[in-house]
């Protein structure tokens, strides 16, 4: 059976890197006793594929991890099964069936991503930086250099950001949020969006100025000139 497992990842963990994450949950697959299913061959390993690797320093309510299962334990004691093993700074929230219609991995699924930013340090920005923001978000092209394994391009962030809004948190700091492109094809980091804003409305964005959430990531859905995004999650079913 294919199940979609959604954790959250937040405090020191933050700091743990792909691999190392993806060791972890190996270990607590095994400490919770869950049944997963191994690959065949001399060297046997877990059935297990992350749907995007988080950056180190990055925290998010929605990481997603593909696993196989041998038997039918229920969605509700497999996660306190999980995170009766978990250490803090990782939760697990949801553990789902996915579909025989829906089997697609969720690497392969992915197609944007949400995220709240705020700024570390607030008194970088500008005046009026919500006007600002509006006017850079108005330009008939966003263009950037992006660097690649295969160097740097050219690249016009404007189609690639699906949402974006200049936003006040509960304690009335300046915080933005982005629904990006993400995936394979074309991944847009926030980071880049928010370097572009800076450069567009003239301020410095210095090194670790920025502190990203990840809110949750989505597969596409609809016609691409209209796309539409449905979340990972939704994708599975409680059993």
């Amino acid at each position: 059976m294919k199940i979609r497992i959604k954790f959250r990842k937040y405090g020191i963990m933050k700091f743990i890197g792909h691999l190392d994450l993806m060791r972890y949950f190996q270990k607590a697959m095994r400490r919770a006793d869950i049944d997963i299913c191994y690959s065949s061959g001399f060297s046997p390993h877990m059935i297990m594929s992350f749907a995007s690797p988080l950056g180190v320093g990055l925290t998010s309510d929605g990481e997603y991890l593909d696993i196989e299962i041998g038997n039918e334990l229920s969605s509700q004691a497999a996660v306190q099964r999980l995170n009766a093993v978990m250490t803090e700074g990782v939760e697990v929230l949801s553990f789902r069936r996915i579909p025989e219609d829906k089997a697609s991995n969720a690497m392969s699924l992915v197609a944007a991503a949400d995220y709240e930013v705020r700024f570390r340090d607030p008194s970088i920005l500008p005046e009026n930086p919500e006007k600002l923001w509006e006017a850079f978000l108005g330009q008939a092209a966003v263009t950037v250099v992006k660097k690649t394994k295969k160097g740097e391009r050219e690249l016009d962030l404007k189609p690639l950001i699906y949402q974006a809004e200049w936003r006040r948190d509960e304690d009335g700091a300046p915080c933005v949020f982005l629904r990006l492109s993400s995936g394979s094809a074309d991944n847009v980091k926030p980071e880049l969006v928010l370097e572009a804003f800076a450069a567009y409305a003239g301020f410095a964005l210095p090194e670790f100025a920025l502190l990203i959430h990840r809110k949750d990531l989505y597969a596409a859905a609809g016609a691409a000139k209209e796309p539409r995004f449905v979340s990972l999650e939704d994708l599975g079913e409680e059993f």
